[in-house]
């Protein structure tokens, strides 16, 4: 099965409303179309297995230039940019990202690949819209829990950081908090549960949070393969790559990346975002 098959293949037996469906084909097929860019290329590109970097010069070469101010498109810098000064593009750049996490999860699922692209590095993480509906429905927040416990190792290589960056946002924690948890205000409870302190807006150490078990197993998974900062007085928990603290954009490129993997989420307007999942939290009602 070549690209092109597999894309008529995907979006004919996909879930998707059918103006999804046709959104995604011109995204990807139309002249501007991510397929249509990898055969045109010298020599040609193999769009199933093409690179997060192939990519990122199909979404610069074709929609993102005239937003750059004439900078390079070098990644997460320009990505901020473009979502500060130009929102909608950033938006509509994430929903071709989306499209491509799927078309890849197509190519997974059909044995094509044996692991997707990581293109969360890819999303402008752009922030849900004023006015925007922000909370998931029953069904969408199944959904999500469906996608944060098939988040693993075939998706990202941290993906224990990334599934608790998601349950600490069910716990009703915002972006911006998430990402300053220090690690020494973590506690675990004889009785196996977790509390942890969340910071403030001032810094400060905040709201205390009895941690559902779903987070506090997160919590325990992840620390086992937390790297130590670069920086030996950091005690922040969530790292990057560099093993320095993340940024709150982060944490929407992560979110953007996992609703992307399925229908209901990828499907949805306005899109998932890091906030939605915040406002939507772990039940309906709590507990007690």
């Amino acid at each position: 099965m070549d690209a092109w098959e597999l894309l008529h293949t995907w979006l004919d037996n996909s879930a998707l409303r059918p103006s999804t469906r046709a959104e995604y084909f011109r995204e990807l097929a139309g002249p501007k179309g991510f397929l249509t860019w990898c055969d045109q290329q010298h020599p040609p590109i193999d769009a199933i297995t093409a690179r997060p970097k192939d990519i990122a010069a199909w979404a610069a070469d074709r929609h993102l230039k005239p937003y750059l101010n004439g900078r390079p498109f070098d990644g997460p810098d320009a990505l901020a940019q473009i979502a500060q000064q130009h929102p909608e593009a950033g938006r509509s750049h994430d929903r071709r990202i989306s499209a491509l996490t799927q078309y890849y999860e197509a190519a997974l699922d059909r044995g094509l690949i044996t692991l997707p692209p990581n293109l969360t590095a890819l999303r402008s993480g752009v922030t849900r819209p004023a006015g925007a509906k922000n909370r998931l429905n029953h069904d969408e927040r199944g959904v999500l829990f469906y996608v944060i416990g098939m988040w693993g190792p075939n998706r990202s290589k941290h993906y224990q950081r990334d599934r608790l960056a998601a349950w600490l946002l069910l716990e009703g924690m915002r972006p911006a908090h998430v990402v300053r948890v220090d690690k020494r205000h973590l506690y675990p409870q004889p009785d196996g549960t977790w509390q942890v302190r969340a910071p403030d807006d001032h810094e400060n150490v905040g709201k205390q949070f009895v941690l559902e078990p779903l987070t506090g197993a997160a919590v325990q998974d992840y620390l086992k393969v937390r790297p130590d900062p670069v920086d030996p007085a950091c005690h922040t928990l969530l790292l990057n790559d560099a093993r320095r603290p993340l940024q709150s954009r982060w944490v929407n490129r992560v979110i953007g990346q996992m609703a992307a993997t399925h229908p209901l989420l990828a499907d949805r307007e306005p899109p998932v975002t890091a906030d939605t999942v915040a406002h939507t939290g772990f039940w309906d009602t709590p507990a007690g």
